[in-house]
């Protein structure tokens, strides 16, 4: 494990997020899921402030779980964790016989530790393997994506994920250097990227790779997939009065889950109907105006969180 993980990582918005959840936490018996443990940071504050809470932490990443539990220190006494990914939440806690949570969480960032570790290929700015598997155990990597798919495959990866406007530029020139030489590590995949980006646009917009490397590891990785189960699945685990927290980092995660939360925080009766029946109540109430920000002093000490936008809804009954 690296050495310093654990004391030096600052969850954003940990303080805004403890602030929201603490109110469902703050009594005997709670239950905390964080469905993204990455470095334990979100988890231990939480579990510092709630003194009766219990955590469940989920995480692919078995290198994230070496440090959480690093992190954690005495408070793993309280805490169950979980190879997983979240969208499997409810199969935990099936299999560990709970049938309802206080909180969950669900930070969609990746970890200094996935960053900072050039050998798992999320860099664009180091020439490293192009892997970019959160569970670096299985499953295809960056390379078999770029080697394998088809042009037409890989543009709409590149349009969808990537909201790449030179897509099919860069796609081009992917299949046609990989006829002679397929890929195998960042740097040379960055190269053909920054030279079918014309001159222009390499001039504005951050990095020319940037939206291309989003765009894979979101392939790889199935988060979009992953994230349009896992928010229903989070809402429908918590009990009346529970609260959901998610911290995304782009637009396509940040439109999901506004347009959930909004669709479950809004009354299903006709306008015209003058009561509503109880049925027909919103399921949640949201508890953040829009998507919060971190403020100006959290961005200059942590770069990272420039991207972030919070949500919070609480859960005010169960579906009909």
């Amino acid at each position: 494990m690296e050495q310093g993980y654990a004391d030096v990582h600052d969850p954003v918005m940990r303080d805004r997020i403890v602030e929201l959840l603490r109110p469902s936490l703050d009594h005997e018996g709670a239950i905390f899921v964080d469905a993204t443990l990455g470095l334990g940071g979100h988890a231990a504050a939480i579990l510092r402030a709630c003194p009766a809470a219990r955590l469940i932490g989920i995480d692919r990443d078995l290198d994230a779980h070496a440090v959480a539990r690093e992190r954690l220190g005495d408070l793993n006494r309280r805490a169950t964790l979980f190879h997983a990914v979240y969208d499997e939440l409810p199969q935990i806690l099936h299999n560990i016989g709970i049938s309802s949570v206080d909180a969950v969480l669900m930070d969609l960032g990746l970890s200094s530790l996935q960053i900072d570790r050039t050998e798992r290929g999320f860099a664009y700015s180091v020439d490293a393997p192009l892997d970019m598997r959160m569970n670096a155990v299985d499953g295809p990597t960056a390379a078999d994506v770029v080697n394998t798919y088809a042009p037409g495959r890989l543009l709409r990866i590149l349009r969808r994920f990537g909201e790449e406007k030179f897509a099919e530029r860069i796609v081009s020139s992917i299949v046609t250097e990989r006829a002679s030489e397929p890929f195998t590590h960042s740097g040379r995949l960055v190269e053909v990227i920054s030279a079918a980006v014309p001159a222009a646009g390499r001039r504005s917009g951050g990095h020319p790779a940037k939206r291309t490397f989003q765009a894979l590891r979101i392939e790889v990785n199935r988060e979009l997939e992953a994230l349009a189960a896992a928010v229903p699945a989070a809402i429908e685990a918590l009990t009346v009065g529970g609260r959901v927290a998610v911290l995304s980092y782009h637009s396509l995660e940040d439109r999901l889950v506004k347009q959930t939360f909004a669709a479950l925080a809004t009354d299903r009766a006709p306008r015209t109907m003058p009561v509503v029946p109880p049925h027909l109540r919103a399921e949640l109430r949201l508890l953040t105006r829009g998507a919060e920000r971190p403020d100006a002093e959290e961005i200059a000490t942590n770069p990272r969180a420039a991207s972030a936008r919070l949500r919070v809804a609480e859960r005010t009954r169960e579906e009909s």
